[in-house]
């Protein structure tokens, strides 16, 4: 990966494709580890980390993260997923952070050289063009390691830089952790 030292770097993580990302390669991500490994490699100004939260559960899975991240170096983005019945009647939820992320990442970029976007979502080709006309330079992090690569063709070839989460699992990642089988 091609980060200048010199440059101020800004992590934006989309945190559901990240999740799903690392779930598909097989592992956690190690987020300590991850604000160490970008933190020793250029000046970083911000980590940013998107999520659309169910506001009605009693709990929710995420919310440890959430509130880890929050007290540990990240600014945690949230929002509340909306919840809706399909046509076949099926709950469904959705939580796009998309355009939350995209006003951030533009608002930001004054103070930023280099973009380090965590996702693999085409939506944000568009993102990373207008940032690379504003002179910044762009990673994207997904992965092309899967059988179904998990990253918008579209989206690698405008990044300057594709970095592979399976490649950044060697150094903050760790096997996810197997839950006992019930008897």
């Amino acid at each position: 990966m091609a980060i200048d030292p010199r440059e101020k770097i800004a992590l934006f993580i989309d945190g559901a494709n990240l999740y799903a990302t690392s779930k598909a390669v097989g592992i956690d991500i190690d987020y300590r580890k991850l604000l160490t490994e970008f933190s020793a490699k250029a000046y970083l100004l911000r980590a940013n980390y998107y999520t659309a939260l169910v506001e009605d559960q009693e709990y929710s899975s995420i919310r440890p993260l959430i509130d880890w991240l929050d007290y540990n170096g990240y600014t945690v983005v949230t929002k509340p997923a909306k919840e809706f019945t399909d046509a076949m009647g099926r709950r469904k939820i959705k939580g796009n952070m998309d355009i939350e992320l995209t006003v951030d990442a533009l608002e930001q970029s004054p103070y930023y050289d280099h973009l380090i976007l965590f996702s693999g979502d085409g939506d944000f080709t568009a993102l990373v063009a207008a940032l690379q006309r504003k002179g910044k330079r762009v990673t994207v992090v997904s992965t092309l390691a899967t059988s179904t690569p998990m990253i918008s063709d579209d989206l690698r070839r405008q990044a300057d830089f594709f970095l592979d989460v399976a490649e950044l699992a060697r150094t903050v990642g760790r096997p996810q952790v197997q839950k006992p089988a019930e008897a």
